[in-house]
């Protein structure tokens, strides 16, 4: 009787593992309060994004231009937000010397202002 012998590849999905956890543990220890949040709305915009899509692919795309819209609309607040969470991150302060966090968020909120009139007007 011969034996099927487990693939061994144990040791790097614990190297994996353990390189995520490392990871995980100092986004959590290094990262501030306000980009953690920033960080957050970019995963809902994103998992928004996908939702729509499959929606789309898999069950129907009819209004066609109103999955056109909310999906641009997700993609577009996604470059808005990364945008901003890139011009408060401390680390990037001297690539954005005359940006400070007030003038980023009011750059971001009038951003979304123009792309959601945009995305209302292309819905019809």
């Amino acid at each position: 009787m011969t034996r099927v012998k487990a693939p061994k590849s144990t040791a790097s999905e614990s190297s994996i593992a353990l390189s995520v956890n490392a990871m995980w543990k100092s986004y959590m220890q290094n990262t501030s309060d306000r980009l953690k949040l920033i960080d957050a709305f970019l995963v809902f915009i994103m998992l928004s994004g996908i939702i729509q899509f499959v929606y789309c692919v898999f069950v129907t795309n009819f209004p066609f231009n109103a999955f056109l819209a909310g999906f641009g609309s997700c993609i577009g607040q996604f470059v808005l937000t990364a945008s901003l969470r890139a011009q408060v991150n401390p680390e990037n302060s001297s690539q954005f010397k005359e940006v400070s966090p007030e003038r980023a968020f009011a750059d971001f909120a009038l951003g979304s202002i123009v792309l959601h009139f945009f995305v209302y007007n292309f819905l019809g």
